[in-house]
């Protein structure tokens, strides 16, 4: 087949700059790459054909300026924009901006993204065009006591959602009216933060949703198909974590009746290109034709794409491209069939034992399984690279698929198990769990399912004596040695009495203590204080890697990163810690509760921190009198003093 262009500009970063990098690729299409300072030396740049810096590290002054990537796009020659997910790809004005300087917005018309592009506008389209909705106000007027008298005539709980953008932010659930109020001031701000509109429209909140999602395509010509469905109801904080294709549980008559819906959804709007129906299904019986509702539509390509893409054989972006050229759809709806099942997990650089805060760090050291036909692994990131503070945290997608559920669920739990990540905290631990969790191996999964078992499935594990004996010699370089040279590992033995070593090794704010024997034929003692003896061969080098002043011994999914502490620092931190509060991640300080001088009761909000583009609210560990506090509008760093108290011991 003929290629559509000959050379496109991505209009974004990350894994799905490479991802649109690759097939454009195979297709004879050369690329053209933007990026922003702290990208540089990004996986996207080297990967692209050509590459042009578009501005500063904040996405304000790079991938959000239209006029700078149109003139790159211009300058080198592109024929078309591919926007990605994200930053300008649902963005009207751009895709007119892009049209206007004679080039093709790989995407919608600025049309059919305007209709969809404000969630209470497309709810009032959709019930003309005979789609379900969710009940509840759509409406233009934004006073509390209009939103507030809507929620009781609607019911408890609601869900407070902001009208522009998508992606968990600006949402709320509220349970009783008196934490109304202030849920709408939070969502407003994180709205306007994230979307530059600060509306909302107030809905029904569903007390067992399962979120299931269409995949449609659409051309020039008035064609439109579905790809089936995807079940993303594996959620935290309102953003997907597992997808899965095709949803669990789904009954003919039940996806007869989606997939109609979603295809009139697009013909309503004369939609083309890729683009995704959302459905909130109230799954508390099984799932029925008359049990589900239209929520939104993602009019762009979704990051869960690649189950889709596993299961139906075809390659979206690609569909993308020649329907962007004028082309027709390559295929016909009874020429589209499902083949298997498949799981995609999202790796975060994020802690989930604390409310799953974005991290930030360097990827020391970075090894995913290796790839083949029922295996992807979708990243934007290599070795040595940062996690930073201004962009997205996720690290990779591992897409797995297979003949049946359970099949393409084990190859996800190999997939995450032979995962590993040294720099950052992240969130395996979390997705192994997960996926291994009785009642999402069974299919039995909501939006609630998450939030519900938080605590099992966040919970790291402690490590074992092994993990610990691994560490101390790694510590002690011993296993750096032995991997170099086997006939080190003699070392430190004599025949009357073995010489020993003693290291000690930070773990949080624990400390490991070691005495460490070397045995004839590459084994070693390893005497822990605060446990038994273990004796290890020098082969367990293969489960620990070393990295600037840490090391990480990895046990399955784990990976637990230890420091060899100094305890002048040590002592230090303690002392600036103590009676305060630190910022848990680099941040925005958005609003500021209190002033030096106020009692505080524990529990109680001091200030709002802003970091990916999500609100956090810091609140006080105990009744305490406000010493000092960060002001409103700083931009902190990672363990930065927020607060401090005049009580000692209050933090």
């Amino acid at each position: 087949m003929s290629k559509p262009f000959s050379k496109i500009l991505i209009a974004n970063r990350g894994e799905i700059a490479c991802r649109v990098i690759r097939t454009a690729r195979h297709m004879g299409i050369r690329t053209v790459a933007v990026y922003s300072d702290a990208d540089a030396r990004a996986l996207h740049v080297e990967m692209a054909d050509e590459a042009v810096h578009i501005g500063g590290s904040p996405v304000g002054e790079s991938y959000l300026r239209g006029d700078t990537i149109i003139e790159a796009a211009k300058k080198t020659g592109a024929q078309a924009i591919h926007p990605g997910y994200g930053f300008l790809s649902e963005n009207p004005d751009f895709v007119e901006q892009v049209t206007a300087a004679s080039l093709t917005f790989i995407g919608p018309s600025a049309d059919s993204i305007r209709a969809m592009g404000l969630k209470d506008a497309a709810k009032r389209l959709m019930e003309k065009a005979g789609v379900p909705v969710v009940p509840g106000y759509h409406g233009e007027a934004q006073e509390i006591v209009v939103l507030a008298s809507k929620a009781r005539e609607i019911g408890y709980p609601v869900l407070i959602k902001a009208r522009a953008g998508g992606g968990g932010k600006g949402m709320r659930r509220v349970d009783d009216p008196d934490a109304f109020p202030e849920a709408l001031a939070s969502a407003r701000r994180e709205a306007k933060a994230a979307f530059g509109d600060d509306r909302v429209l107030v809905e029904k909140y569903i007390l067992s949703p399962r979120h299931i999602e269409v995949q449609v395509f659409g051309d020039n010509h008035g064609n439109v198909v579905h790809l089936f469905e995807r079940d993303c109801s594996a959620q935290r904080r309102h953003q997907k974590v597992i997808e899965e294709a095709p949803a669990p549980g789904m009954t003919p008559e039940m996806r007869a009746a989606m997939t109609n819906s979603a295809v009139k959804a697009a013909q309503a709007i004369s939609y083309s290109g890729a683009g995704t129906i959302e459905f909130i299904v109230d799954g508390a019986n099984g799932l029925h034709p008359d049990r589900f509702w239209f929520m939104e539509m993602n009019t762009r390509l979704q990051v869960e794409h690649p189950v889709t893409e596993m299961v139906t054989g075809i390659d979206l972006v690609e569909w993308q491209l020649r329907v962007a050229a004028g082309e027709a759809l390559p295929k016909a709806q009874n020429e589209i069939a499902l083949n298997g099942h498949a799981f995609e997990a999202r790796v975060y650089a994020e802690d989930a034992a604390k409310g799953f805060l974005p991290a930030t760090g360097t990827l020391h050291h970075l090894a995913f399984p290796v790839a083949s036909p029922d295996l992807r692994v979708e990243t934007g990131v290599r070795a040595g690279d940062q996690i930073s503070p201004f962009y997205d945290p996720m690290i990779a997608k591992l897409v797995t698929h297979g003949p049946t559920r359970r099949a393409a669920l084990d190859a996800l739990v190999d997939a995450i198990d032979t995962t590993q990540i040294a720099g950052s905290v992240t969130n395996t631990v979390f997705l192994r769990e997960l996926a291994d969790d009785a009642d999402f191996a069974a299919g039995r999964v909501d939006t609630g399912l998450i939030e519900r078992k938080a605590d099992t499935l966040t919970a790291l594990p402690e490590p074992t004596e092994t993990v610990k004996a691994m560490a101390a010699l790694s510590a002690a370089g011993i296993l750096a040695e032995t991997a170099d040279n086997p006939w080190t590992s003699l070392r430190g033995y004599s025949h009357f009495h073995p010489v020993q070593r003693q290291v000690k090794i930070g773990a949080g704010d624990a400390e490991i203590t070691a005495t460490i024997s070397a045995l004839a034929g590459g084994r070693w003692t390893v005497g822990l204080a605060d446990a038994g003896t273990v004796v290890l061969p020098a082969s367990a080098v293969q489960d620990v890697v070393r990295w600037p002043g840490h090391l990480t011994v990895f046990d399955g999914a784990v990976g637990y990163s230890l420091a060899s502490r100094d305890p002048l620092e040590q002592a230090a931190e303690s002392a600036a810690a103590s009676g305060g509060l630190r910022a848990p991640m680099p941040g925005l300080v958005k609003l500021v509760r209190v002033k030096p001088g106020d009692q505080v009761s524990k529990g109680q909000p001091l200030l709002v921190l802003e970091a990916m583009k999500m609100e956090h609210t810091i609140t006080a560990p105990g009744d305490a009198v406000v010493a000092s506090i960060v002001g409103q509008g700083e931009q902190v760093e990672d363990r930065t003093v927020l607060v401090t108290f005049e009580e000692a011991g209050a933090a």
